[in-house]
């Protein structure tokens, strides 16, 4: 059964999706919470080690996302204009991307890891820490790419239920495998940090047969045979060119939070464990964007096939209306609870202190966040991801590299002037995407409206 998201009211629409979606990523991202409070459990450099783990484990994530951004475009495109055999081929041949790209990642991964750790900075048991969890993570890697692409094409037919409920029963498992990973028992032995890396695989593992049963029942799943997997490059290639740009903007996101962490790491160990508290409080802040960055999406895709313009803008500024007033909430909470939410994680008093710091700067930009999401989301909907990759080039790589050095060594402001950097980056990037969307929709309508 296909979801057609053409012709049923917008803030309805919306509203059907994010709340699904946002659910899934609150239970997502408490998933990786119940890690970070469990590496913190074993000492603060296995905590250090998690944070700086997090720009390579964003490796999987910026591939992941852009497969899935590819699928979830094309195959609403497919869908929007009614053309099932194709939206059918492209779920396919999305399976086959996936797989294929997940080889080589996990092989990738293996071989580089320790290199990037190092450049990082890591040394001795700091190392051997960071090491013995992305191992496991990076082969691993085949579950968290088919959990992507499955989750795409789900919700390119307007089901955002299904990931839902697979984070939602994740989340719990994970619960009970990190301890039992972690420190041992009923045969086996304590792994460490690497337990709970392996406890995340296996919930990936798990939500593979799952997702893949949900698939099925859709009924836009085809008779799947080695045939239908053999790669179409025709296909492929559409799928790498709209994937590529997301992959990519992702990626700088890699990049940013690797420069980041270098410049917060010449403060020592306690900034990067608070650096990493820091944005898991964060991300929980916006989560419900997560959501509405699905739905726009999802929505954009569909009419963009269809041809409906004016459903787009309409679906950018009900969505940037919502999101806007989750962000002011998420400020209010972040500036009046941010040592309560810091000592969840830590009694470390250096740590608390440096991430009460950070999310006292952060609160301020979370608003920024929104419109940057999701007027990004639109532009991938509407095929023009390229735009997306030049605003992340700009907000993850060219500005922190100059501000972060201009902010804590020219002018003296030390750790704090991190936190500006980001906070001037980010408010900047997001008022020109906003700029440029809004004049693209205004393009387009016109191209229409001509005979």
């Amino acid at each position: 059964m296909t979801s057609d998201l053409t012709s049923a009211p917008i803030p309805q629409l919306v509203r059907r999706l994010a709340i699904p979606a946002g659910t899934g990523f609150f239970f997502n991202t408490m998933f990786n919470v119940v890690d970070t409070w469990y590496g913190g459990q074993l000492s603060t450099s296995a905590l250090a080690a998690m944070s700086l783990s997090f720009p390579v484990f964003f490796l999987i994530l910026a591939i992941g996302s852009g497969v899935s951004t590819g699928a979830t475009t094309l195959i609403g495109n497919a869908l929007g204009r009614k053309d099932y055999d194709e939206a059918r081929l492209y779920l396919s041949q999305s399976l086959s991307f996936a797989l294929l790209h997940a080889l080589l990642l996990t092989a990738a991964g293996l071989l580089l890891a320790p290199h990037i750790f190092m450049l990082m900075g890591a040394r001795g048991e700091y190392l051997v820490h960071a090491l013995s969890y992305m191992n496991v993570i990076f082969a691993g890697s085949t579950f968290f790419l088919l959990n992507f692409v499955m989750n795409a094409i789900l919700n390119s037919h307007g089901n955002t239920r299904a990931y839902r409920n697979f984070l939602m029963g994740g989340f719990v498992l994970n619960l009970i495998l990190d301890p039992w990973f972690m420190y041992g028992g009923a045969g086996i032995p304590p792994l460490g940090l690497a337990g709970i890396a392996l406890a995340t695989v296996l919930v990936q593992c798990l939500g593979v047969f799952y997702l893949f049963r949900q698939l099925s029942k859709t009924g836009s799943m085809p008779s799947l045979c080695l045939k239908d997997l053999t790669p179409r490059w025709n296909h492929f290639r559409e799928l790498f060119k709209q994937g590529f740009p997301s992959a990519m903007n992702m990626m700088t996101v890699s990049l940013g939070i690797f420069i980041i962490t270098w410049f917060v790491g010449r403060f020592g160990e306690q900034a990067v464990a608070a650096y990493g508290i820091g944005t898991r409080i964060e991300q929980i802040a916006l989560l419900p964007v997560m959501g509405l960055n699905i739905s726009t999406l999802a929505l954009t895709a569909q009419n963009f096939g269809a041809e409906r313009i004016d459903r787009i803008r309409e679906a950018v500024r009900v969505s940037l209306r919502y999101g806007v007033i989750i962000a002011i909430i998420g400020t209010a909470a972040a500036l009046l609870y941010s040592r309560e939410l810091m000592g969840i994680f830590t009694a470390d008093r250096s740590v608390i202190e440096a991430g009460v710091g950070f999310l006292t700067i952060e609160a301020f930009v979370l608003p920024a966040y929104v419109l940057l999401y999701i007027s990004v989301s639109a532009m991938q909907g509407i095929r023009m991801p390229m735009f997306g990759l030049i605003i992340g080039l700009y907000r993850q790589i060219a500005g922190p590299a100059f501000l972060f050095h201009l902010f804590t060594t020219v002018m003296g402001l030390g750790l704090v002037g991190i936190w500006w950097g980001i906070f001037g980056i980010t408010w900047s990037a997001a008022l020109i995407v906003v700029i440029y969307v809004s004049r693209t929709l205004a393009t387009l309508e016109k191209e229409q409206l001509k005979p």
